[in-house]
């Protein structure tokens, strides 16, 4: 067995030979590898690199390197374990601000043959700031061929509840997630972007099925409405219907599935209650017309980031549905029949904020830790 001084030797000529070669290894954590009993399994939770400010979401490019976003506005390539100093260039202008920033980053589903990147970022323009979403190409360490492909409108002056997270379903429709800007009543106007998800083909353009494509007064790119603050989604791996989840207010965290046209009720119904006075808000929990949640949180959780479960590594939760959670810094395993959620798991409790959670090629769990020195995990059976 090594003894600490061997130890402390061996990770000082690391550092020493990694920034000889110009790159450099993120400060790494006193445990950077660590085991813990997480329901069924022991897991062994391996550091995959620290360092991050804030990161917001992660993508894995088939060549075994990983993209990450920084919501200050910096978008970081990891390379053989190795977070690389210099971030990727060639980004649009970003306004990190409150909750906003450098947000969500996805692949296209065929990736391999036109590598196309999307991300979604926080911009300002006339009347404040709003989400927008950004397609390009990676060309060694920088963005190349990019174009916005969406812009939320209206601006408004607030610097949160942006939403931000991008799927696409099986046929290859982009899905972006909005959250009301803390204005709640625009959520339910079709007129404007607010409390939305959107659908779009995807270069941008619209798909002639939207489901408010032919109301007059309504923007033909809103495929749902009623949402508070959507910042998970993920594909079913069977249905390939898109599902979310949205933080409620205090109380009245939701899990929905998409569907065209469907009114998921915010402001007007809700499970949750407002800050601190704990006061009504709307006309109760339900209401004709508007979807009930297929899940709910009462406390909220604060959810962030989803995926469900199909690798080999766990086969116990293999059709699981994890999310995470930032206030209880933990991450949420979700038992499904069919769209039923029939038993809840909390794992890992005090691994940090959860903000990002990913299933990756080699079928292991990966998590980001939003803080000013984030860390990229991964989830491994021990052995």
């Amino acid at each position: 067995m090594r003894t600490m001084l061997q130890k402390t030797v061996v990770c000082w000529l690391l550092v020493s030979l990694l920034a000889i070669s110009g790159q450099r290894l993120a400060a790494a954590p006193a445990v950077a590898t660590n085991t813990v009993s997480a329901g069924a399994y022991a897991l062994r939770i391996h550091t995959v690199a620290a360092g991050f400010e804030h990161p917001w979401s992660v993508a894995f490019l088939p060549d075994g390197r990983l993209l990450v976003t920084e919501r200050p506005g910096r978008l970081r390539i990891v390379k053989d374990g190795v977070l690389l100093a210099q971030a990727v260039a060639g980004l649009p202008p970003v306004e990190a601000r409150g909750q906003g920033g450098l947000l969500d980053i996805a692949l296209h589903p065929r990736y391999a043959e036109n590598g196309w990147i999307y991300l979604t970022y926080v911009a300002s323009g006339a009347g404040g700031r709003g989400t927008e979403v950004f397609r390009a190409r990676l060309d060694g360490d920088r963005l190349v061929d990019g174009r916005v492909i969406f812009r939320m409108t209206p601006k408004l002056g607030s610097a949160h509840h942006f939403g931000s997270r991008l799927a696409f379903d099986r046929a290859g429709f982009l899905y972006i997630t909005l959250g009301d800007r803390g204005e709640q009543e625009r959520a339910q106007r079709l007129e404007q972007h607010p409390g939305k998800v959107i659908r779009l083909r995807d270069d941008g353009s619209l798909p002639a099925d939207n489901p408010f494509s032919k109301h007059s007064g309504a923007l033909p790119e809103i495929f749902s409405l009623g949402h508070r603050n959507v910042q998970g989604a993920a594909q079913h791996p069977l249905s390939g219907l898109v599902w979310t989840h949205e933080h409620g207010p205090q109380g009245g965290d939701e899990i929905n599935v998409l569907r065209p046209g469907v009114n998921y009720g915010w402001p007007v119904i809700t499970y949750g209650v407002q800050y601190v006075s704990g006061a009504k808000i709307g006309e109760g929990s339900e209401k004709p017309g508007m979807a009930q949640p297929l899940y709910k949180w009462v406390p909220s959780i604060a959810p962030s980031g989803m995926a469900f479960y199909t690798g080999a590594a766990f086969p116990k939760w293999q059709g699981n549905l994890f999310v995470g959670s930032l206030k209880f810094e933990t991450l949420v395993r979700l038992t499904l029949d069919g769209e039923r959620v029939v038993g809840e798991e909390r794992l890992l409790a005090g691994i940090g904020r959860v903000r990002d959670v990913r299933q990756g090629p080699d079928g292991f769990i990966y998590l980001l830790t939003d803080a000013p020195d984030g860390s990229l995990l991964r989830l491994e059976p021990a052995r």
